[in-house]
């Protein structure tokens, strides 16, 4: 009932020894254990006086009731009753966004599988495209200096139908 230690029983015992003094401490010791002999011999009378009770009056439910109410658990009735078939627990039980392998007997293997032969094509890499020689925009002896951008040779685009012409002129150089 109690959980004493042998180090707090010398504790406890050091300092009755003080307390109480040489001379009266073994019969503080005979008196302190009668009382618990007396306490022992008390507390098995009336448990076996609720037995002889339960057993009088047939209470076996009633103890195994207690018995239930004691040993119940909340956890494990709170998901009998809320998931009864445990498809929730297996939903949960694996990981959706781990890949899911095929097990080694699911797998067929060469032997068991017939396949018809194909023809075997080799691929034909495609023929290079030849482009045309690029021309040169000037003669190499023309100073690069002198050799207009390609922005500048580019005709300009028309403007878009929705600027009125009068804007588009002055930028464009028309009238």
């Amino acid at each position: 009932m109690f959980d004493f230690a042998w180090s707090e029983i010398l504790l406890i015992g050091a300092v009755a020894l003080i307390a109480i003094g040489p001379k009266d401490m073994p019969a503080a010791i005979r008196t302190i254990s009668s009382m618990i002999k007396k306490a022992r011999r008390m507390a098995a009378e009336f448990q076996t006086h609720v037995d002889e009770m339960v057993r009088e009056a047939d209470l076996g439910d009633v103890k195994k009731a207690f018995n239930d109410v004691r040993n119940f658990d909340l956890s494990s009735a709170m998901e009998k009753v809320v998931d009864p078939d445990r498809g929730l627990r297996n939903t949960f039980a694996t990981n959706p966004l781990e890949p899911a392998y095929p097990k080694a007997e699911e797998v067929s293997t060469l032997e068991e599988v017939t396949v018809a032969a194909q023809p075997v094509i080799d691929p034909v890499p495609p023929a290079p495209v030849e482009l045309p020689p690029a021309k040169p925009d000037s003669p190499a002896w023309v100073p690069p200096s002198l050799v207009p951008t390609p922005a500048a040779r580019a005709p300009a685009d028309d403007p878009p139908a929705w600027l009125p012409p009068a804007a588009v002129a002055p930028r464009h150089g028309r009238p």
